[in-house]
């Protein structure tokens, strides 16, 4: 009876475990992503003001440039991974952990 539930059991242990990971690194990235927001802000007002230029088309380009390798690596990871109820409640675990 317990050999059903072994990989059951497996694939809900590391689904679960994954997703804490992603949880609390995506907890981490946001608190960047904030800091980065807020010197885009910044940026953006001294623009308005006239204090400063930023050529809009060439960030853009390089935003893409970014961008895109992040997105061509991410979507097969994401699309793939198995056990998704655990990886969202384990997600959810360690986004709630410091």
């Amino acid at each position: 009876m317990i050999d059903a539930f072994s990989p059951i059991l497996l694939q809900l242990g590391l689904g679960g475990l994954g997703g804490f990971f992603i949880g609390y690194l995506l907890k981490k990235v946001l608190k960047f992503a904030l800091i980065i927001g807020v010197f885009a802000f910044i940026l953006t007002y001294f623009a308005y003001e006239s204090h400063m230029q930023i050529d809009y088309a060439q960030l853009i380009s390089r935003l893409e440039q970014l961008a895109t390798p992040i997105f061509n690596f991410l979507y097969p990871l994401i699309s793939q991974i198995p056990a998704i109820g655990s990886l969202v409640v384990g997600a959810v675990i360690g986004f709630t952990k410091s």
